[in-house]
């Protein structure tokens, strides 16, 4: 069965006036004014009003869970199916944090695989904070090879009292496995560094594009917002080229820290000169949130959602003032092309057919379709997870 969607207004991400969306196979098959469908053949939706977006692509879910840091109690849940769809996110790339022991590779991949057969797309960073890396192969190259999801490594923490303190040798060590795992296997090879609010910031990061024959393409820093400091050296690393990631799920106490809001961060990069291109937005999905004192101990915890994924751009575009042509690049091309996600990211056609209907007034989702298949319609859920 076909599925086609008429009068809408595209953002692919660039604007492209009202247009018709044929779906089949998974597919876009046709993009343009007036398809013609005999209705006996397809699904029609009208989208007449509805503005038609790439499906969200989320790279930093803790798909399977995370936390832990303040003892078994802590561990977060793994992420539910309709969360994903009601915040729009049709990809996500999962990954372990802290805790690499009892949350392992092979449990990461085989919740990877459970997401992709109830609906949405998911790829996997090996490893997790500490160094040396945890593979399910014997090296993180045999992983990119030989796993199809693996498309990187990570998230590799730095400069956190949390991460495994590694040498910058031991750092570099991996950026040069995943560019030769990258190169390889055709993937991005990327990795994916965690960043705390210790005093070191972006500095190994830099040292790799100083000292080695690494370019800033194979590290995408997450977490840039996290305070002010860091927050300034990732406009600079990103005026040199680098990629920055900001988070989207936060705490009140974050906040009242200096954290900065993901739409003002946006704001003040461009503002800056940034590259729209360098920025990414990332959820933390399913991670945990901890608040910590003074002296690091565990005064409380939450859980970060996917679903601040697109509020997020939301309130750039209605408060901030950013173009949503511009915004919207965050969540969709940029990660796609970044991780080399060849066929997400873009409305057009051949690409896959990952696409978010939403009403152009209150920016609120409507429709979620990915992989071609409706998983909400009108604001109502067409499917849910297993054991949902």
């Amino acid at each position: 069965m076909l599925l086609l969607i008429k009068n809408a207004d595209i953002y692919a991400p660039e604007p492209g006036g009202q247009c018709d969306l044929l779906i089949g196979g998974g597919v876009i098959l046709g993009m343009e004014p007036n398809i013609r469908v005999p209705r006996k053949y397809c699904e029609v939706i009208d989208a007449r009003n509805l503005k038609a977006l790439p499906g969200f692509i989320d790279g930093h879910v803790h798909i399977m869970g995370g936390g832990g840091e303040g003892g078994f109690a802590t561990r977060t849940p793994d992420l539910p199916l309709t969360d994903a769809i009601k915040g729009g996110v049709t990809t996500v790339v999962g990954c372990l944090g802290t805790d690499g022991q009892t949350r392992s590779m092979a449990g990461l991949l085989a919740k990877a695989k459970g997401l992709e057969e109830e609906g949405i797309s998911t790829f996997v960073y090996s490893g997790s904070y500490g160094l040396p890396l945890r593979t399910l192969m014997p090296s993180l190259e045999e992983d990119l090879l030989f796993i199809d999801k693996v498309i990187g490594a990570g998230e590799v923490a730095l400069s956190d009292h949390r991460s495994s303190q590694p040498t910058f040798e031991a750092f570099a060590q991996v950026v040069a496995m995943a560019r030769r795992g990258g190169l390889l296997s055709g993937k991005a090879g990327i990795v994916n560094v965690h960043l705390g609010d210790g005093p070191r910031g972006l500095e190994f990061l830099r040292c790799i594009l100083t000292e080695t024959e690494l370019s800033a393409a194979q590290m995408l820093p997450t977490h840039i917002n996290r305070n002010p400091g860091l927050f300034e050296e990732g406009i600079a690393y990103a005026k040199a080229g680098g990629f920055v990631d900001f988070t989207t799920s936060t705490l009140p106490a974050y906040l009242e820290d200096g954290e900065i809001p993901c739409a003002e961060a946006l704001r003040r990069m461009l503002e800056a000169g940034v590259d729209p291109g360098q920025i990414t937005f990332t959820s933390d999905g399913q991670g945990s949130l901890p608040d910590w004192d003074r002296n690091g101990r565990l005064r409380g915890i939450s859980v970060g959602r996917v679903t601040s994924l697109f509020p997020a751009v939301r309130q750039a575009v209605l408060e901030e003032g950013i173009p949503l042509q511009t915004a919207l690049r965050v969540i969709t091309q940029n990660p796609a092309r970044i991780l080399k996600l060849r066929r997400k990211g873009c409305l057009a056609p051949g690409m896959d057919a990952d696409i978010v209907l939403v009403d152009p007034h209150d920016f609120e989702i409507r429709t979620v379709i990915a992989k071609g298949c409706l998983l909400m319609k009108a604001g109502r859920m067409q499917t849910k997870g297993m054991f949902e």
